[in-house]
Parts: structure tokens; C-alpha cells; sequence
């Protein structure tokens, strides 16, 4: 097997809520490894977008330790982690009116890029990224023009423009039509072709069974990892979504989920 992209040990995150306290991570211990998609499910409130930033270098850790590549976040200087992670938030906005284009080229300023002043490299990058994402036909409009969901596309297209070797994707699938959620999922299997490290969140099941390997947060805690026939059984989806499912089978053989009912 190869080295891990990254390793999560014994991660612990608490926030301070009045004089409350919320381990939004419990101790997860997990290692994502480089040319697979891996997805985060789990109820709102589960710690899935902590776990991402926590990844990306963003969520400061109570303890445990979390390594890219081997290496300490801690270790690793800003611009060389921007470089090795590309991060797309959940929700993200642009607060410019700026052509598409020149938001996708903001994912190569990690590799010292200047917004206007592009080198053929970089020019290339976008290029590969505006194509792959589906936004060529609307590269010259304004973001603030364009629908939720093209937004949406822009700005994966901006973390693939960064070619990174892990990808971190938080709801990447939110405001997307159905074509386009498929799509999604199809890009990001060829980015693991390509021996990235694809770890995104996730709330459709459906969704998530094609994924490699899927792991289940319940309440800041690890309560199940392996392939999706297994993350997403009838049992876990019962004890942690607390629903049940039907599947719907495809003609890849892929058994998803689709819940039916509250338990």
C-alpha cells in the first residue's frame, strides 16, 4: 500500500460554547491514501467540515496529531502546504465581480502566480481546470452573475487549477443539478487516476457509494470506515442517521443507498 496523503491520530478539536464545551473530533485515527475518493458522512453537526480543516491546516487541534505526506502540519511552511492541498470551502463565495477566469487563476497563487500576470504554466493549468470543471462556455462572466450552482463549479475549478496532490472538497455536490452531481463524481475519480488524494464531504448517500471508501462521523466520533457496503449498511444508517433505506442498483453495480423512511 502507499504512504498515507494524510494521517489523522488521535485527533481531538473542542469548542467553548458559553460555559459549555463540544468535541466537535473525538479521537479519529484514519489515513487517507493517494488515488481514491474518500467522502465524510455524517448528521449536521458531526464534525465533517472540521475534519476538512482540520486537513487543510485551518482548525487548530486540542491534540493528536495530523501529517500530510508524512510531515507535521505543523512542519510544513504556508506556501509549500498550499501547494501540496488544495481546499474548496463549503458555500464559497467570490465578494469581486471578476470574470470566471480570473477566479479559477487564483488557484495558482500558491505557486507564486500574480492575478493578471500568468505564466504559460499557469495559463495552461486553468485552462485543464475551466475544462474539466464544465465552465469554459461562461470563463468571461462575472461570477456574481452566474447561477449557485455554476458559482459552485467556478470554484472547484479554481482548487483543480492548483494541481495539488490532495483535494479537499467540503459539500462540493450543494446547489448542483443532477447531471452535474454525476459529472462531479466522474472528475473526481479521474483526479484519483491521476494519484490525488480526493477526501470531500458529503450529505447525498447516493452520492457517496461511489465513492472508495467512506467514513461515517457521528457526534465528533469515527463510527465506521471501509467501502461503502460497508459504511453505509442498513445498520449504520439506522444507529446514525437513524433512517432506513432502500437501494437502487445500477448497471455498475453500484448497491446505493436511498432513504426511505425515519426510524
Amino acid at each position: 500500500m502507499s504512504a498515507a496523503a494524510l494521517s489523522f491520530a488521535d485527533v481531538q478539536v473542542r469548542f467553548k460554547t458559553g460555559k459549555d464545551e463540544v468535541r466537535a473530533l473525538d479521537g479519529i485515527s484514519t489515513a487517507i491514501q493517494p488515488g481514491a475518493v474518500s467522502c465524510i458522512v455524517g448528521p449536521n453537526g458531526a464534525g465533517k467540515t472540521s475534519l476538512l480543516r482540520v486537513a487543510a491546516g485551518l482548525l487548530a487541534l486540542d491534540s493528536g496529531t495530523c501529517t500530510v505526506s508524512g510531515r507535521a502540519l505543523s512542519d510544513w511552511p504556508r506556501d509549500a502546504l498550499a501547494r501540496r492541498v488544495a481546499y474548496l470551502p463549503q458555500g464559497g463565495t467570490v465578494d469581486w465581480p471578476l470574470p470566471a477566469r480570473a477566479v479559477v487563476s487564483l488557484g495558482r497563487m500558491p505557486h507564486g502566480a500574480a492575478l493578471f500576470r500568468l505564466s504559460s504554466i499557469d495559463k495552461e493549468a486553468v485552462e485543464r481546470a475551466l475544462v474539466r470543471a464544465d465552465v469554459v462556455q461562461f470563463a468571461a462572466r462575472r461570477v456574481d452573475q452566474l447561477s449557485a450552482g455554476e458559482r459552485a463549479r467556478v470554484l472547484l475549478a479554481r482548487a483543480l487549477a492548483t494541481e495539488a496532490d490532495v483535494l479537499l472538497a467540503d459539500e462540493p455536490a450543494a446547489h448542483l443539478d443532477p447531471a452535474h452531481q454525476l459529472r462531479l463524481m466522474m472528475l473526481l475519480r479521474q483526479e484519483a487516476r491521476r494519484g490525488v488524494a480526493v477526501l470531500l464531504t458529503l450529505h447525498e448517500l447516493s452520492l457517496a457509494a461511489r465513492c472508495d471508501r467512506v467514513l461515517v462521523l457521528d457526534r465528533g466520533r469515527l463510527a465506521a470506515d471501509g467501502p461503502p457496503s460497508e459504511a453505509l449498511s442498513d445498520a449504520v444508517l439506522a444507529d446514525v442517521f437513524n433512517v432506513g433505506a432502500v437501494r437502487a442498483h445500477g448497471p455498475d453495480g453500484i448497491a446505493a443507498p436511498v432513504p426511505w423512511k425515519i426510524l
